[in-house]
């Protein structure tokens, strides 16, 4: 599944799509970015409730498809704008981060 294709599916919403055709391949849930940065691993969508300019630096380093906000957490206009600079697609969903772990593994 593709970052477009689950921005689509109705619990997750796009914010920022610079590369909507990367391929979601894996999941990865943490707020500890220093413990995402050891673990996540590339192609993998990273859900989170961090919504600071350092989740696109960790985004980057760890060439993970996407960032999910879950929570309901809003990312920054200053944020985005780094976000889409960078190439780092990020999307948003009101659902728990359990909630939207088990709903995205269902689809991938």
């Amino acid at each position: 599944m593709t970052v477009e294709e689950l921005s689509k599916k109705g619990e997750f919403e796009a914010v920022t799509l610079p590369d909507p055709e990367r391929d979601i391949d894996g999941c990865y849930c943490g707020d500890l970015l220093s413990w995402v940065m050891g673990r996540a691993k590339s192609s993998q969508a990273w859900i989170t409730i961090m919504s600071n300019i350092n989740i696109v630096a960790v985004a980057t380093l760890c060439d993970v498809s996407c960032i999910i906000l879950s929570e309901g957490v809003a990312l920054d206009g200053d944020v985005k704008n780094v976000a889409e600079a960078k190439g780092v697609n990020v999307l948003k969903t009101p659902l728990p981060t359990y909630e939207a772990a088990k709903l995205l593994g269902g689809l991938i």
